[in-house]
């Protein structure tokens, strides 16, 4: 399977209750970054090879020397995103946002498939004119220049509830969370979400019928 047809697979058939529920039976189960990261816009699907970004906020991360970079590495980072990635970033206290209007602008322009923050964004308003997928614990202006700075990218990174992130990770969102597939594994999780789908589906049609649910599942074990 191509990396496009994956992924057009993801937005146009998949959910991540089936993704999750399919990971788990794999022993992949710590997967959903923490419940708190929502999408801005009801609706929006996210579905892209991820672009991980560590964050610390200045106190931690330690005063930068002087002619140091405002934000340290963001910058570099955000120039980094390629077409069809996913900025996902973690690190921060919950003191400041962690991307905005321009930083969506910059990744619309190249290509990127929408940023998830285990933080805050801003500049509300501009984003969604813009159409550009985040998701994030919510809305807060509060700038991070003078408060926090990536310090690395492109490497794995780890969120509170322990779920981890690496280059290359399938980062799937949606209305119910957003999970990480690994990237080895990814063409084996979507193929069998997708029979899982599809497995469903027979289930609801048999449920409308009139069966009922305790023969249903010992019928197919889905439920």
């Amino acid at each position: 399977m191509t990396d496009e047809a994956l992924l057009a697979t993801i937005r146009e058939k998949l959910f991540t209750a089936a993704i999750g529920d399919v990971m788990d039976l794999m022993g992949l189960t710590r997967q959903f970054l923490p419940p708190e990261i929502r999408q801005l816009d009801p609706g929006t699907v996210l579905a892209g090879r991820a672009m991980p970004v560590l964050e610390a906020d200045i106190d931690d991360a330690g005063e930068p020397p002087p002619g140091a970079q405002p934000f340290g590495l963001m910058l570099r980072a955000l120039d980094d995103l390629a077409a069809g990635e996913v900025y996902v970033c973690t690190g921060a206290s919950p003191r400041y946002a962690l991307w905005g209007g321009l930083m969506s602008t910059r990744a619309q322009s190249l290509g990127a498939a929408g940023a998830v923050l285990d933080g805050f964004h801003r500049d509300t308003r501009e984003i969604r004119e813009l159409g550009f997928p985040v998701f994030s614990t919510g809305a807060y202006a509060q700038d991070q220049r003078p408060r926090g700075r990536v310090v690395d990218f492109r490497c794995a990174i780890t969120f509170a509830n322990g779920a981890v992130v690496a280059p290359g990770d399938v980062i799937v969102g949606d209305v119910d969370g957003v999970l990480a597939i690994p990237a080895a594994a990814a063409e084996e999780v979507v193929r069998r979400a997708a029979e899982k789908v599809a497995g469903e589906e027979e289930v609801r049609r048999m449920i409308l019928a009139g069966a009922d649910t305790a023969s249903v599942f010992r019928k197919t074990g889905i439920m």
